[in-house]
């Protein structure tokens, strides 16, 4: 049934509202698309963001990693350089005791004694002083 008023012609008021909902529905699915459409892209920028980033920090990683194990191979050779010295002046210093007990016995055993009593003195001395 069509309503007639005057000289227009107009559809039920059903079908109006019919009509009124599908171009809402349309509307709100363009919307979604629309919307869709604009996160898909702003992830795409964010994606290539995160890439360019990734690219760039590769060679930065790459050139602290070399850095650090150049690092650890100077301190290693550091360490093994001291060690040898600290080595070849402990053998040195073994080296020129012996000679000198060998050159001065009677003197060696003196010092030796004399030391030994120092120490005891001492240790007696850190005693007391520990029950006072």
């Amino acid at each position: 049934m069509t309503i007639t008023t005057g000289n227009t012609t107009k559809p039920p008021l059903g079908q109006q509202a019919a009509g009124v909902a599908d171009h809402a529905a349309e509307s709100a699915t363009a919307a979604i698309r629309s919307t869709q459409n604009v996160a898909n892209e702003a992830f795409d920028r964010l994606s290539d963001k995160v890439e360019d980033a990734r690219s760039r920090a590769a060679p930065l990683l790459d050139r602290l990693t070399t850095q650090a194990e150049v690092a650890a191979r100077r301190g290693a050779d550091v360490v093994r350089d001291t060690s040898a010295q600290l080595r070849e002046r402990a053998v040195q210093a073994s080296d020129t005791t012996v000679g000198y007990i060998r050159d001065e016995p009677i003197k060696s055993m003196l010092i030796a004694a004399a030391t030994g009593a120092a120490l005891m003195a001492l240790i007696n001395l850190m005693g007391r002083s520990r029950r006072d």
